[in-house]
């Protein structure tokens, strides 16, 4: 459990979980805002990244593909959190139902309304009807089995092809996020109430569960309680987190913790100096939500990002937009803005099992050309689930006799 002492009142409060006896949350301030706070993050030498030295990225990518595929060998989870999406796409077997080559003009035009209506969007829905369509006029598709085969394979196509998935080497496919540092940095940006602070907590717990050393910094300087929910996932992923003020400005606060971890990396070792090897592999840095539209706080996003790269040089690895998948095609601007103001390398789209609009990912993936890194399909640690675009494909148009399957797994 999460334990609260204090210290003088109103300054600094301490989260303590505890791991085989460890204590694994380090201690966090609570002051009130009183200006900017003054920090220095000074460009770092490029020897204290770490690079490819000491183990971290080779360790983290190791991580990342044992995080692939324990998650390939857990297909029920996806194929349980995109349930309302199939349902609202299962008009597709009735006119699968009715196929004839004949008629297959009214049939692609009632396809292309289906997809519409599961968020696929117009543009997307219509690349992928028009692909079905040169299949039939080439003799390539004839039955309802070779157009939902063909269906699949064109949302394979636009998630690979668009998302990023398709490019370098195949050590470089297999890896789950990019990274390449030591500390290696991931900043979460999004919107207010799309899961951002959830999403960092279980990313931490999927990489503390495997083995590697997380570091947490609070940068959700503004919502009530945002400091304590990081807490009580650190604890539970054993990870560490850093200093925390409440209503200072997020880039001062990402930029205060950085600047110790750049130090510690410097220092030689000593009684009373950690040495580099004491490092956490992966840093975690959440922020505060902002609508996309508010410019002066997209342009404080931006710093928060130029805190990250003064801190350690080449940094942060990836830069993570959240979107709630609840919200379909309205998730567009959002992550147009975003990109704009920092320059995204990856999406992670949340609750899509609370939705029937699961298409928008291959919408979003298609029209921005962004991977989408994880998609969140329960409430769950283990439902933040790496996005697989086959997986997600043969989910949402299972082959006759997988849903029959999954509910016999789900039953044991």
């Amino acid at each position: 459990m999460l334990q609260q002492s204090s210290g003088r009142q109103g300054c600094k409060s301490r989260a303590v979980g505890q791991r085989n006896g460890q204590t694994c949350i380090k201690a966090f301030q609570r002051c009130s805002y009183r200006g900017p706070v003054k920090v220095s993050a000074s460009a770092a030498p490029g020897g204290d990244n770490g690079g490819s030295s000491g183990g971290g990225p080779s360790l983290l990518q190791r991580l990342g593909r044992v995080i692939k595929e324990k998650a390939a060998g857990d297909f029920d989870r996806f194929f349980k959190g995109t349930s309302k999406t199939r349902e609202r796409l299962g008009l597709v077997d009735e006119l699968l139902a009715f196929w004839s080559l004949e008629d297959y003009e009214a049939s692609l035009e009632e396809l292309e309304e289906v997809l519409l209506s599961a968020d696929f969007g117009p543009r997307t829905a219509l690349k992928i009807v028009d692909r079905i369509r040169e299949g039939v006029k080439a003799g390539r598709v004839k039955s309802a089995d070779d157009i939902r085969g063909e269906l699949k394979a064109s949302i394979v196509q636009l998630l690979t092809s668009r998302g990023g998935n398709s490019q370098g080497s195949s050590s470089e496919q297999q890896q789950l996020l990019r990274l390449s540092g030591r500390p290696a940095c991931v900043l979460v940006v999004g919107v207010n109430g799309a899961g951002k602070t959830t999403t960092v907590g279980k990313l931490a717990y999927k990489y503390g569960k495997e083995g590697a050393k997380v570091f947490l910094i609070p940068g959700d300087t503004f919502r009530a309680a945002a400091a304590e929910q990081l807490a009580e996932w650190g604890r539970r992923a054993g990870a560490s987190m850093g200093a925390f003020r409440e209503g200072a400005r997020p880039q001062a606060v990402i930029a205060e913790n950085l600047d110790k971890l750049r130090q510690q990396a410097r220092a030689s070792p000593s009684p009373s100096s950690p040495p580099a090897d004491s490092l956490p592999d992966l840093v975690l840095i959440d922020t505060a939500g902002r609508l996309h539209t508010a410019y002066k706080l997209m342009e404080e996003l931006a710093l928060c990002k130029s805190a990250v790269a003064n801190a350690f040089q080449g940094q942060p690895d990836e830069t993570l937009l959240v979107l709630d998948g609840t919200t379909g095609l309205n998730m567009l601007p959002q992550a147009r803005e975003f990109n704009e103001a920092v320059r995204l390398s990856g999406l992670i789209l949340t609750k899509l099992d609370g939705t029937a609009r699961g298409g928008a990912v291959v919408s979003v993936v298609d029209q921005l050309g962004l991977p989408v890194r994880f998609i969140g399909v329960g409430e769950a640690a283990e439902d933040l689930q790496p996005f697989d675009p086959e997986a997600f494909a043969e989910a949402l148009f299972p082959r006759e006799g997988a849903t029959a399957a999954a509910a016999k797994s789900r039953a044991r």
